[in-house]
């Protein structure tokens, strides 16, 4: 008795270890959207981007504020002097330490710190928008992946159901050809479509690891696992009235990055013009010096000093150019994006528009050719039909099933592609899906 409640633990251990193992993670549209945002490669490179022009911006600041130094300096120097009269040599040593403080402060530059302080902050402001932009950008990704996903698992159900429908098919035709009702090309046709419904079906079965891999890319693992996804090909976006693309633009990362940047810009040419005035600059010293330790001689300076080059073979001139060029580069770039932006936010909408329209067509289509089937299907049965007629009408329902799916993902993807283009990020997904 004994024995036998020990074989049915373990049988039952085994049995759960084995579910486990076979189970897959199941994964909402919000469970990629957090993960993605926690661990995406792109997104953490683009938020150091941040970090190094923040730190840009302190060093830039730190010109502003008194610049101190300590000084420590201790040296022996040994000396030898030989008596010309008597021959003798006299060795002397000399000891000398010294230790203070030193400071500067610029007092007036032209303004050019100032600026310099200035365009790190629109920099900083530009990788803020290029972080926007980068996250626009992953959730396209993650969400074709997802959805890509989402379809391989529904075509693996329409295969089958495709792969049932061709193995009726089969059988009927098999009754048929051996009553002596029908030829033998019609058996062999009928085997041919069970065959490629077969194939359809393993090469669907195919088609979900690989979704599986672009979907686990997209979260920013870094290890492998089968999983599945949950949801519905409903397009929670749509906007049925066309919007005021003109409006929508001005919030678009790109164009709000090169604005940033042409700011930045426009600051650089402040700054080239900050080298033609006076540097002046504040100091003191405060030291003391003595041939003993600790030193006793107390020394302080406190001075003024202005300079300013006067000829550096056209220098400064030329980084004023420079300066100006790279301005006009940038405001031609900002006003190219926005351009950009508002052509691709009308065809994105566009798409979005034919995408919805073309689910409730194939919808309609998908809706008569079942009917068809099911009608045609009696017919052929009674003879009132012949073969090729009838599997003409069950072609078409096996082609519908898959054009309503398509047009399903298609619309999802068109959704995807508008709210990118708007440049809506991973937060705005979390909120609105």
């Amino acid at each position: 008795m004994k024995t036998i409640r020990i074989i049915l633990l373990i049988l039952f251990f085994t049995s759960f270890l084995l579910h486990q193992a076979g189970a897959q993670e199941v994964l909402s549209w919000l469970d990629c959207l957090t993960e993605a945002k926690k661990n995406h490669p792109d997104l953490i490179s683009a938020e150091e981007a941040i970090n190094e022009k923040k730190a840009a911006k302190r060093i830039a600041s730190s010109s502003l504020y008194p610049q101190v130094d300590a000084s420590l300096d201790s040296s022996i120097s040994a000396s030898k002097t030989t008596n010309t009269l008597t021959g003798k040599t006299t060795r002397e040593q000399h000891d000398s330490y010294s230790y203070g403080v030193s400071g500067s402060q610029t007092l007036f530059d032209g303004f050019k710190t100032v600026n310099q302080v200035k365009a790190a902050a629109e920099n900083i402001n530009a990788a803020a928008q290029g972080y926007r932009f980068t996250s626009a950008e992953v959730r396209l990704a993650l969400r074709t992946a997802f959805i890509n996903l989402l379809k391989a698992q529904e075509l693996v159900k329409v295969a089958e159901q495709i792969v049932k429908i061709r193995r009726d098919n089969l059988e009927l035709i098999t009754l048929q050809y051996h009553s002596g009702l029908e030829h033998k090309g019609a058996l062999l046709t009928a085997e041919a479509n069970v065959a490629a419904a077969k194939y359809e079906l393993s090469q669907a079965k195919r088609s979900v690891e690989s979704a599986q891999r672009q979907l686990t890319k997209e979260m920013g693992r870094t290890e492998f696992k089968p999983m599945s996804v949950k949801g519905d090909f409903n397009v929670s976006d749509a906007v049925k009235d066309k919007p005021d693309f003109e409006e929508l633009v001005k919030n678009n990362p790109s164009l709000l990055q090169a604005a940033a940047k042409k700011n930045a810009a426009a600051l650089n040419i402040r700054t080239a013009y900050g080298d033609f005035v006076p540097r002046i600059l504040g100091q003191i010293n405060a030291a003391k010096d003595d041939s003993r330790w600790p030193p006793r001689d107390r020394q302080m300076n406190l001075g003024l000093s202005v300079s300013m080059p006067l000829f550096e073979g056209g220098l400064r001139s030329a980084q004023v150019a420079q300066a100006q060029a790279l301005y006009k580069q940038a405001e031609a770039t900002e006003r190219s994006i926005r351009d950009g932006v508002v052509v691709s936010l009308e065809q994105a909408w566009v798409s979005l528009q034919d995408a919805i329209e073309a689910v409730d067509v194939q919808y309609k289509s998908l809706d008569a050719a079942q009917e068809r089937s099911k009608i045609a299907q009696a017919q052929y049965s009674t003879g009132f039909i012949n073969f090729d007629n009838w599997i003409i009408i069950e072609n078409d329902l096996v082609s519908a099933k898959k054009s309503y799916l398509q047009a399903q993902a298609n619309a999802l993807l068109a959704e995807a592609n508008w709210i990118q283009a708007k440049g809506e990020t991973l937060e705005y997904a979390q909120k609105q899906d």
